[in-house]
C-alpha cells in the first residue's frame, strides 16, 4: 500500500476525544523497496528473503534507502503540531545536574557529572581539600557528540588509567592511556577492542578483550571468536600476548579477564553464548603462571567475586537457580570442593563486596532488598531502605569504610546515599534538584494471569487522581530475555509522558531474571511464546481493568524487546493503537549470522538447529509474520545504522515488510538515527529528539491534535 491517509482510522473515534478537532489528513508516500529473488532452504521448506539486499550496511543502494525513508517519515513527524511542545518539555526536564557516585582512586576522588543537556557525562576529580577539575570529558571528543566514554579504569594506585571510547555508538572500542596526574596520553591509542574492559597487572599493563576484525563490514559481519590480550605499556598493540582464547580449544564467543583487587590472581570467563560460563585462572605471583580450571562447564553463570589470601568468595546459580555464595581454597578450586557460605533462598541474589563485608541483593517480586554479611557468612544487619524500590552501587574497596548507593523507583528520581559500613547508617549525599514532584505520582504493582495461569507481576505508575475510564494513554513496556531483569527506576522521559496523564505499566515477564534460572528458561527457545503471551496478557488486564483501551494503547521494547514488540503485533494487531519497536531483532531466521549474534542461541535457539526450532522460530519471527491484508496499528521502528550489536538490517526488513502488506490506514514508518548505535553513550541531543518524535507519533496517533495537559506546556512557556 503505497498511500494511505490517516484520516479514516482516526475519526472513527475522533468523537470520543474531548476537544479534539477533525484534521486535515497527513498523506504518506513510502518509498519503493525493491525485491529480490533470494530463495534460503531449510529442511526442505522454501523461505524468500526478498530484501536480502538491506544487509549490505556498505552498499550505496541501502544508503539512498535509508535517506528515503528519513525523508518520509521526518516529513510526517514534522506535521505533528505538538511534537516541539514535548521537545522543549523534555529539553526543561533534563535539564538538572545529575551527579554518579564517587570513587577514590589514589590521591583523588572521582566522579561523573552531567550539568544538565551535556551530551555527554563529564568525569571530574579532587584531592581533599582541593577544588574541582574536569578529569576526562567526552563533549570534546567529537563535535557533535556522538565519540562517547564507555569505560575507564585505573591502576591500584591510581596513577595510571586507561579508557575507552565509541565512536558513532559502535561496539568496537579505542583505549587511550594516560598518566592520572598530567592526564597526558602516554602512549599510542588501542584499536579494535570489543565486549572487553580494562583491567590492570600493576602498573605495567593491562589485559583486554577483542576479535580478529572481521571481512567485510566491521558492522554486520560475524565475529564469533574472543581472545585474552595483554598489553604491555611501552610496546606496540601489535606485540600484545593471547592470554586465552587464540587455539581451536580455547574458541569462545565471549572471553574477559579481570584481575584481583589484591593483584595476586588473573580470572578468566569463558562463554558460548550470553549465558553460561566456564572459569579458569592463573597465579599472577609466578614468573609462568599456569592455566588452572575453576570450572569447565558451561551449566551455569559463576564469577569470582573476592579473595583473601587464597581463598576464593564465587557467586553461582549451579544448582541453585536463584544465585549463592560459595568459599573453595584456590589449591582446588573445582565444584567438588565449594562449601556454601551465603546459601541459596527463594529470591534472586546479586552479590557485591565492600569495607570488608558482602552485600547481598534480592529481588522480591522486582523489588530490592539489602543484607550485609561478614566473611564467615554471618548476617550482619539488613540495610533498610529509603523506600520501594530499586537500590544499587553496594560496594566498594576493601579498605573503603564507607560507599554510595543509589535508590529509585518509578516515580522517584535516582538520589545517592553514603553508607558506613560498620554502623549500617547513611544520609542522603545527593538529591536531584529536578522539576517534577514524585509525591503527585503512584506505583501499583499487580498480578495478573498469562495465557497459561502463570502469575505475573506488573508495576503501574501514573499521576495521582487519574480515573480508570479506559481512555488513558498508555505506554506497555517490556523486555523478557537473556535473564535480564527490568526494576523501578525513574525515567526523565517517562516522567513527560506521566506528566501528560500517561500510564506506564512495565510487566516483569518470563525470560527475564526477576525469579531466578528458572523463569529465565521459560522463555527460552520453545518457550519463547510464554514471554509474548505473558505481553499480550498485560494489555488485556490494562484494558480490562479500565486504565487504557485498545485506541490508547502503546507497546514499546528495545533489542530483545523490539522482537517482542514485532512478534506481539503481528501476533495480535488488533490489542494496540501503536506499536514502537527499538533495534529488534526482527529476522529470527539469520539474527546468528551477524556480529555476535550467534551468542544469544541459548535463548533463542537457531534455524539451523532442527527442523522443529526452525519451524517455531519462524512461526513469530516478525520480518517472516507481517501478513497481507492485515490492518497493523500506527508502526514507528527505530534504529541506527552504526548499531552492530542488533544490526539495523533487522529493522530494514521489517520496516519494508509492514509498508508492502499493511491494509489498513495507519501509518508504518522507520526512524534511522544516523551515526548512533545500539544506544548507549547516544548524546542527549539525540536522546530528547527521538522520544519528541517517539511521544509526538504515538499521541497523534491515538487520536491527540494537542497534548492532553497542555497546561504543563503553557506553564512552561509561560
Amino acid at each position: 500500500m503505497k498511500n494511505i491517509s490517516l484520516l479514516a482510522a482516526l475519526v472513527l473515534f475522533a468523537a470520543c476525544q474531548e476537544n479534539t478537532k477533525k484534521r486535515e489528513p497527513i498523506t504518506v508516500n513510502y518509498p519503493t523497496t525493491k525485491k529480490v529473488d533470494t530463495v534460503d532452504n531449510y529442511f526442505g521448506t522454501e523461505v524468500p528473503d526478498p530484501y536480502r539486499w538491506l544487509e549490505d550496511d556498505r552498499s550505496e543502494e541501502t544508503e539512498a534507502w535509508v535517506k528515503e525513508q528519513n525523508a518520509v517519515t521526518f516529513g510526517y513527524l514534522d506535521k505533528i503540531p505538538f511534537r516541539e511542545d514535548l521537545k522543549n518539555r523534555l529539553e526543561k526536564l533534563w535539564n538538572y545536574e545529575k551527579v554518579g557516585s564517587p570513587f577514590k582512586e589514589g590521591d583523588y576522588t572521582y566522579y561523573y557529572k552531567n550539568n544538565g543537556l551535556q551530551n555527554q557525562y563529564v568525569v571530574y576529580r579532587e584531592k581533599e581539600g582541593g577544588e574541582e577539575e574536569v578529569f576526562l570529558d567526552p563533549n570534546t571528543f567529537s563535535e557533535d557528540g556522538t565519540t562517547s566514554l564507555m569505560g575507564l579504569s585505573f591502576t591500584k594506585d591510581g596513577s595510571k588509567a586507561a579508557y575507552l571510547i565509541s565512536e558513532g555508538g559502535s561496539d568496537w572500542r579505542k583505549g587511550i592511556v594516560i598518566d592520572a596526574a598530567s592526564k597526558e596520553i602516554v602512549e599510542d591509542t588501542l584499536v579494535d577492542i570489543k565486549f572487553s574492559g580494562i583491567s590492570w597487572k600493576g602498573n605495567d599493563g593491562f589485559f583486554y578483550s577483542s576479535y580478529d576484525k572481521p571481512e567485510g563490514s566491521e558492522l554486520s559481519a560475524k565475529t564469533d571468536q574472543h581472545k585474552l590480550y595483554y598489553h604491555k605499556l611501552g610496546t606496540p598493540q601489535a606485540e600484545d600476548k593471547i592470554i586465552f582464547g587464540g587455539t581451536p580449544e580455547e574458541k569462545h564467543r565471549y572471553v574477559g579477564g579481570s584481575v584481583s583487587e589484591d593483584q595476586k590472581y588473573l580470572f578468566i570467563s569463558a562463554s558460548v553464548s550470553t549465558s553460561g560460563n566456564k572459569l579458569f585462572m592463573m597465579d599472577l605471583s609466578q614468573d609462568n603462571p599456569e592455566l588452572v580450571t575453576i570450572l569447565d562447564d558451561t551449566d551455569s553463570d559463576t564469577y569470582v567475586i573476592d579473595n583473601e589470601g587464597s581463598t576464593l568468595y564465587l557467586v553461582t546459580n549451579r544448582e541453585a537457580p536463584n544465585k549463592k555464595v560459595v568459599v573453595v581454597d584456590a589449591a582446588n578450586p573445582t565444584p567438588d570442593n565449594w562449601k556454601d557460605l551465603i546459601p541459596e533462598t527463594e529470591n534472586v541474589l546479586t552479590a557485591g563486596t565492600g569495607g570488608g563485608y558482602f552485600f547481598t541483593e534480592y529481588m522480591v517480586d522486582a523489588i530490592s532488598k539489602v543484607l550485609q554479611y561478614n566473611y564467615e557468612g554471618n548476617l550482619v544487619r539488613e540495610v533498610e531502605l529509603p523506600g520501594v524500590g530499586s537500590a544499587g552501587g553496594f560496594g566498594g574497596k576493601k579498605e573503603d569504610k564507607e560507599f554510595y548507593f543509589s535508590f529509585t523507583n518509578y516515580n522517584t528520581p535516582g538520589s545517592l546515599y553514603k553508607y558506613n559500613v560498620e554502623t549500617g547508617e547513611y544520609e542522603q549525599y545527593w538529591k536531584p534538584q529536578i522539576d517534577f514532584n514524585p509525591d503527585d505520582y503512584e506505583s501499583e504493582q499487580v498480578f495478573y494471569n498469562s495465557k497459561d495461569g502463570t502469575k505475573v507481576p506488573m508495576i503501574i505508575t501514573y499521576k495521582k487522581g487519574t480515573e480508570l475510564n479506559g481512555k488513558n494513554p498508555t505506554i506497555l513496556y517490556g523486555y523478557g530475555g537473556f535473564n535480564i531483569s527490568l526494576t523501578p527506576s525513574f525515567s526523565i522521559v517517562n516522567a513527560v509522558w506521566m506528566e501528560q496523564g500517561g500510564i506506564y505499566a512495565v510487566p516483569n515477564l518470563r525470560g527475564g531474571g526477576e525469579y531466578g534460572k528458572k523463569w529465565h528458561l521459560a522463555g527460552t527457545k520453545l518457550q519463547k511464546q510464554n514471554v509474548f503471551d505473558d505481553f499480550i496478557a498485560a494489555a488485556e488486564y490494562l484494558i480490562d481493568n479500565n486504565y487504557t483501551s485498545k485506541e490508547y494503547l502503546a507497546i514499546r521494547g528495545g533489542s530483545n524487546g523490539g522482537l517482542l514488540v514485532g512478534a506481539t503485533m503481528t501476533q495480535r494487531p488488533d490489542l494496540m493503537q501503536v506499536a514502537l519497536p527499538a533495534v529488534g531483532v526482527m529476522d529470527m531466521l539469520r539474527y546468528h549470522t551477524f556480529t555476535a549474534g550467534a551468542g544469544w542461541a541459548y535463548d533463542y535457539g537457531t534455524s539451523e538447529d532442527s527442523e522443529e526450532m526452525f519451524e517455531y522460530i519462524k512461526g513469530y519471527s516478525p520480518v517472516h509474520n507481517v501478513t497481507e491484508g492485515t490492518a497493523y496499528p500506527a508502526t514507528l521502528v527505530t534504529t541506527g545504522d552504526h548499531d552492530d550489536r542488533v544490526v539495523p538490517a533487522h529493522s530494514f526488513k521489517f520496516a519494508a515488510e509492514l509498508q508492502e502488506k499493511q491494509a489498513g490506514e495507519q501509518p508504518t514508518l522507520i526512524r534511522i538515527e544516523t551515526n548512533a548505535g545500539h544506544g548507549a553513550g547516544t548524546p542527549v541531543s539525540k536522546t530528547i529528539e527521538q522520544y519528541a518524535d517517539i511521544f509526538g507519533f504515538t499521541f497523534y496517533n491515538m487520536g491527540y491534535d494537542e497534548l492532553p495537559n497542555q497546561a504543563v506546556i503553557k506553564e512552561f512557556k509561560d
